[in-house]
């Protein structure tokens, strides 16, 4: 096995972005391919990370830039919300990126085009859920501490499978809006499943995390467990 990145600089829906592919180079054969979707701080190290872990599963990654090349933030930054919430401002612009996140990722090279999955964290979590909701022909996304809010633009069927990993805690993801996206789901048709973790907050799985008091904390058996569910998901899925 011979995990490696690349960098790919591309054009997409309003602006130029960078993102990052991970895969295994001794592999041969065409691969499924899954993209990941990043927290509110866009594209970084960890994505990169996540991306390694599921090329060491047989896929082939692409951890998605969609604030565009440049545009990253901190937690220490005055506002680290201030490129999702710009994107969050225009839903049609967020559709079009993440469709066009799928359509780069199905074209890569060893990718499986009629194989592909998304996963997503925080914000990312919402956005492989978009996706999923923008009609896209991916088999599967796993929400991971996601937020459920339902674009404007929702199709009335969803045809990927769903896996919501969710911490029972999170202060942005309350019982109702679990409800609500259950509800959701089942009117739209999908195939879906929620595993909610207990004493559990938002961001569980990144071990940087450590708000314990704004509900943001690292839980690491919800970390490895929801892991876990995510790998028996598309080990189901693609076989």
């Amino acid at each position: 096995m011979a995990i490696t990145r690349q960098t790919m600089v591309y054009e997409g829906p309003g602006g130029t972005f960078e993102s990052v592919v991970a895969r295994d180079d001794a592999a041969t054969t065409p691969r499924p391919g899954v993209l990941i979707f990043p927290n509110v701080l866009g594209q970084k190290e960890f994505d990169n990370q996540r991306a390694e872990m599921l090329a060491s599963l047989g896929y082939i990654a692409l951890a998605a830039d969609l604030y565009g090349q440049g545009k990253r933030a901190t937690r220490e930054d005055a506002n680290p919300a201030e490129h999702m919430n710009a994107l969050l401002a225009d839903h049609e612009l967020l559709r079009d990126r993440l469709l066009h996140a799928h359509a780069t990722l199905k074209a890569l090279p060893g990718v499986d085009a009629t194989r592909t999955g998304a996963i997503g964290f925080c914000f990312g979590g919402r956005c492989c859920l978009d996706l999923a909701r923008a009609g896209a022909d991916v088999a599967g996304v796993a929400s991971f501490h996601g937020i459920y809010k339902r674009p404007p633009w929702a199709n009335a069927t969803i045809t990927a499978k769903v896996l919501v990993l969710h911490g029972w805690d999170d202060p942005l993801a309350p019982p109702e809006d679990v409800v609500a996206l259950a509800a959701e789901l089942t009117e739209a048709g999908a195939d879906w499943q929620l595993h909610a973790h207990g004493h559990t907050g938002h961001a569980f799985t990144d071990p940087s995390v450590h708000m314990r008091e704004r509900g943001l904390f690292h839980q690491p058996d919800a970390d490895r467990r929801s892991w876990q569910a995510m790998q028996n998901f598309f080990a189901e899925i693609f076989g």
